[in-house]
């Protein structure tokens, strides 16, 4: 009987949020370990299910660098990185949307039909909804520690996203999931940052909240303990002291850059803990960093 009434004790604590973000959109960012783990992948899709089924628009945006990665390996091709973006010639640009747009895409989709959803996968070549424009060439080290600038190849850079068939989808009933591949004005598809295709998604929908799911806890303190909550002036000073660093850079500069664009928070949550998505979002405290403008 305990455990029973405890259950009822966690559905009473979700019901204020429930009641405030129902008809509100969400974007999700999913990557990282939660989409290698078996159990993880089921999890995060009775996740999605429940957060549409109880009233919230949900987006899902998806990366897959590994799974790319292992794709390459099996066909004798090397990965190379130039600050942080994978060199894409024409040859890894094919792998890279048959990757994503294929293998990932459909599996995301097939598991959230499984858990009772009604999910559609879509790249931004789908209505062209992501334009995009090569990036120019990126500052590295060279050999001798001579700065030299490298031709990432076909990496893109969102010029606008133009949200009207997620828009459609979404009040539709559907969960829409979205590989980042851009296209540009000649049609020539380009390799986007999951990241930054999430956060520029949620700007275009207006979104409630972006959801970063990561492979860290989130944002800790100097002293290694987990921040909960964070304003935007706030976390761009721990990037400035270098209390935010290295991989959580990037991240939460996308993060930055969403609240500046209108997203009304951020959150960042470690992706390797069963139901994160709903841990965060219904309960009081939450296991991961929120990010609000101020």
């Amino acid at each position: 009987m305990q455990d029973v009434i405890e259950k009822a004790s966690v559905l009473h604590e979700a019901l204020p949020y429930i009641r405030r973000f129902h008809g509100r959109t969400f974007v999700v960012k999913y990557g990282g370990h939660a989409m290698i783990d078996a159990d993880l992948k089921a999890s995060f899709a009775k996740d999605i299910c429940l957060l549409r089924y109880v009233g919230i628009h949900v987006v899902v945006v998806h990366g897959g660098g590994p799974q790319i990665n292992e794709t390459l390996e099996k066909m004798g091709v090397d990965s190379h990185f130039v600050s942080g973006l994978r060199i894409t010639d024409d040859a890894t640009m094919d792998v890279v949307e048959m990757v994503l747009g294929g293998k990932i895409n459909q599996e995301i989709v097939g598991l959230i039909c499984q858990e009772g959803g009604r999910a559609v996968g879509l790249s931004g070549r789908d209505d062209s909804f992501i334009h995009a424009r090569k990036m120019p060439g990126v500052r590295a080290r060279g050999e001798g520690g001579t700065d030299t600038i490298v031709d990432p190849g076909r990496v893109g850079e969102i010029v606008e996203i133009v949200p009207d068939i997620v828009d459609k989808l979404v009040q539709s009933g559907f969960i829409p999931v979205i590989s980042p591949v851009g296209v540009d004005r000649d049609g020539n598809s380009l390799n986007i940052n999951a990241d930054t295709a999430a956060g520029k998604v949620a700007e275009a929908l207006k979104a409630e909240k972006l959801i970063l799911l990561t492979d860290v806890e989130a944002v800790r303190s100097g002293d290694g303990a987990l921040i909960r909550s964070l304003t935007a002036p706030q976390a761009a000073q721990l990037i400035e002291t270098g209390v935010i660093h290295s991989g959580m850079i990037p991240k939460v500069q996308c993060a930055l850059e969403a609240l500046s664009g209108g997203v009304g928070k951020v959150h960042m949550i470690d992706g390797r803990v069963k139901h994160a998505v709903l841990l965060e979002i219904f309960t009081d405290q939450g296991i991961g960093t929120e990010i609000r403008a101020r």
